[in-house]
Protein backbone atom coordinates (compact mmCIF):
# COMPACT_ATOMS: atom_id res chain seq x y z
CA UNK A 1 0.00 0.00 0.00
CA UNK A 2 2.85 2.62 -0.93
CA UNK A 3 1.63 3.58 -4.34
CA UNK A 4 0.53 6.88 -4.26
CA UNK A 5 -3.13 8.00 -4.59
CA UNK A 6 -3.43 9.07 -8.67
CA UNK A 7 -5.34 12.30 -10.10
CA UNK A 8 -7.61 11.45 -12.79
CA UNK A 9 -6.44 12.67 -15.89
CA UNK A 10 -9.63 13.09 -18.30
CA UNK A 11 -9.32 13.36 -22.18
CA UNK A 12 -8.09 16.66 -23.12
CA UNK A 13 -10.97 18.70 -23.54
CA UNK A 14 -13.56 16.83 -21.49
CA UNK A 15 -16.27 18.78 -20.99
CA UNK A 16 -17.74 15.49 -18.12
CA UNK A 17 -14.69 15.55 -16.30
CA UNK A 18 -13.30 18.44 -15.64
CA UNK A 19 -9.29 18.52 -14.00
CA UNK A 20 -10.94 20.87 -11.25
CA UNK A 21 -13.05 18.55 -10.36
CA UNK A 22 -10.76 15.02 -10.82
CA UNK A 23 -8.53 17.26 -8.61
CA UNK A 24 -10.99 17.67 -5.83
CA UNK A 25 -12.02 14.66 -5.50
CA UNK A 26 -8.37 12.97 -5.54
CA UNK A 27 -8.15 15.25 -2.77
CA UNK A 28 -10.94 14.73 -0.84
CA UNK A 29 -9.91 10.75 -1.04
CA UNK A 30 -6.55 11.50 -0.20
CA UNK A 31 -7.75 13.77 2.94
CA UNK A 32 -10.11 11.43 3.95
CA UNK A 33 -7.03 8.16 3.94
CA UNK A 34 -4.66 10.17 5.19
CA UNK A 35 -6.12 13.48 7.76
CA UNK A 36 -5.72 10.95 11.53
CA UNK A 37 -4.28 11.84 13.53
CA UNK A 38 -3.18 15.64 12.18
CA UNK A 39 -4.94 17.01 9.40
CA UNK A 40 -3.43 17.06 5.84
CA UNK A 41 -0.89 20.09 4.98
CA UNK A 42 -1.81 21.41 1.02
CA UNK A 43 2.26 20.69 1.26
CA UNK A 44 2.24 16.85 1.66
CA UNK A 45 -1.23 16.73 -0.32
CA UNK A 46 0.48 18.63 -3.47
CA UNK A 47 3.90 16.45 -3.25
CA UNK A 48 1.61 13.13 -3.22
CA UNK A 49 -0.06 14.52 -6.46
CA UNK A 50 3.41 16.23 -8.14
CA UNK A 51 1.13 19.53 -8.13
CA UNK A 52 2.56 22.80 -6.86
CA UNK A 53 1.22 23.50 -3.48
CA UNK A 54 -0.90 26.95 -4.68
CA UNK A 55 -2.59 25.09 -7.58
CA UNK A 56 -4.64 23.02 -5.12
CA UNK A 57 -5.52 26.17 -2.63
CA UNK A 58 -8.44 27.33 -5.37
CA UNK A 59 -9.61 23.79 -4.93
CA UNK A 60 -9.30 23.13 -1.28
CA UNK A 61 -11.24 26.81 -0.34
CA UNK A 62 -13.98 26.03 -2.75
CA UNK A 63 -14.39 22.85 -0.65
CA UNK A 64 -14.25 24.65 3.07
CA UNK A 65 -16.30 27.50 1.93
CA UNK A 66 -18.87 24.61 1.00
CA UNK A 67 -18.63 22.77 4.14
CA UNK A 68 -16.99 19.74 2.95
CA UNK A 69 -13.41 20.63 4.59
CA UNK A 70 -12.16 22.22 7.93
CA UNK A 71 -9.13 24.30 7.37
CA UNK A 72 -6.78 24.13 10.16
CA UNK A 73 -4.15 27.00 11.19
CA UNK A 74 -1.18 26.92 13.11
CA UNK A 75 1.72 24.19 13.24
CA UNK A 76 -0.24 21.09 13.06
CA UNK A 77 -2.49 22.45 10.39
CA UNK A 78 -4.17 21.59 7.46
CA UNK A 79 -7.22 20.14 6.19
CA UNK A 80 -9.91 17.33 7.21
CA UNK A 81 -13.56 16.42 5.80
CA UNK A 82 -15.87 18.32 7.65
CA UNK A 83 -18.51 15.76 7.95
CA UNK A 84 -18.29 11.72 7.98
CA UNK A 85 -17.04 10.49 4.43
CA UNK A 86 -20.65 8.49 4.16
CA UNK A 87 -21.85 11.80 4.12
CA UNK A 88 -20.18 13.19 1.37
CA UNK A 89 -21.50 12.52 -2.00
CA UNK A 90 -19.01 13.12 -5.43
CA UNK A 91 -21.99 15.40 -5.61
CA UNK A 92 -21.61 17.72 -3.73
CA UNK A 93 -17.69 18.09 -4.43
CA UNK A 94 -18.90 18.46 -8.45
CA UNK A 95 -21.38 21.43 -7.42
CA UNK A 96 -18.50 22.74 -4.78
CA UNK A 97 -15.99 23.38 -6.93
CA UNK A 98 -17.62 23.85 -10.55
CA UNK A 99 -19.66 25.84 -9.24
CA UNK A 100 -23.87 26.28 -9.71
CA UNK A 101 -23.19 27.42 -13.63
CA UNK A 102 -20.95 24.75 -14.65
CA UNK A 103 -24.00 22.01 -13.48
CA UNK A 104 -27.11 23.43 -14.50
CA UNK A 105 -29.01 23.64 -17.17
CA UNK A 106 -27.62 25.55 -20.10
CA UNK A 107 -28.81 28.52 -21.44
CA UNK A 108 -29.97 27.53 -24.89
CA UNK A 109 -33.25 30.29 -25.60
CA UNK A 110 -35.46 30.41 -28.50
CA UNK A 111 -37.95 28.08 -30.29
CA UNK A 112 -36.02 26.67 -32.27
CA UNK A 113 -33.93 23.04 -32.40
CA UNK A 114 -31.22 24.17 -30.05
CA UNK A 115 -34.03 25.72 -27.55
CA UNK A 116 -36.87 22.63 -27.79
CA UNK A 117 -34.25 19.80 -28.52
CA UNK A 118 -31.24 20.03 -27.65
CA UNK A 119 -31.30 22.60 -24.68
CA UNK A 120 -33.69 19.49 -22.72
CA UNK A 121 -30.98 16.79 -23.97
CA UNK A 122 -28.34 18.52 -22.54
CA UNK A 123 -30.91 19.24 -19.09
CA UNK A 124 -31.27 15.66 -18.61
CA UNK A 125 -27.90 14.62 -20.00
CA UNK A 126 -26.39 17.13 -16.87
CA UNK A 127 -29.11 15.78 -14.12
CA UNK A 128 -28.07 12.44 -14.88
CA UNK A 129 -24.52 13.27 -14.10
CA UNK A 130 -25.54 14.82 -11.14
CA UNK A 131 -27.20 12.42 -9.72
CA UNK A 132 -24.62 9.56 -10.72
CA UNK A 133 -22.04 11.50 -8.92
CA UNK A 134 -24.53 11.65 -5.63
CA UNK A 135 -24.53 7.97 -5.66
CA UNK A 136 -20.66 7.87 -4.58
CA UNK A 137 -19.76 8.84 -1.27
CA UNK A 138 -16.23 9.84 -0.01
CA UNK A 139 -16.45 6.38 2.12
CA UNK A 140 -17.07 4.45 -1.52
CA UNK A 141 -14.43 6.49 -2.98
CA UNK A 142 -11.71 5.45 -0.35
CA UNK A 143 -13.14 1.78 -0.55
CA UNK A 144 -12.23 1.62 -4.10
CA UNK A 145 -8.68 2.94 -3.63
CA UNK A 146 -8.17 0.74 -0.82
CA UNK A 147 -9.13 -2.17 -3.50
CA UNK A 148 -7.02 -1.06 -6.04
CA UNK A 149 -4.34 -0.74 -3.41
CA UNK A 150 -3.67 2.95 -4.13
CA UNK A 151 -4.30 4.51 -0.66
CA UNK A 152 -0.81 5.90 -0.83
CA UNK A 153 1.81 6.15 2.22
CA UNK A 154 1.05 6.82 5.94
CA UNK A 155 1.12 10.48 6.50
CA UNK A 156 5.09 10.68 7.77
CA UNK A 157 5.54 12.52 11.00
CA UNK A 158 6.45 16.45 10.52
CA UNK A 159 9.69 17.53 10.87
CA UNK A 160 9.13 20.83 12.87
CA UNK A 161 6.72 23.36 12.29
CA UNK A 162 4.41 23.71 9.53
CA UNK A 163 2.40 27.06 9.23
CA UNK A 164 0.81 26.33 5.99
CA UNK A 165 -2.49 24.76 5.65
Amino acid sequence: MDAVVPTPRPAPGSALAPPRLGLALAAMVDIALHARPQPVSAKALAARHALPPRHLEAVLQALVHHGLLKGLRGPHGGYELARERRRISAGDIARAVLGPDAVAEPGLPGNDVAGLVVAPLVAEAAAAYLAALDAVTVEDLCGRAEAARVTGPAAAPRAGPDFTI
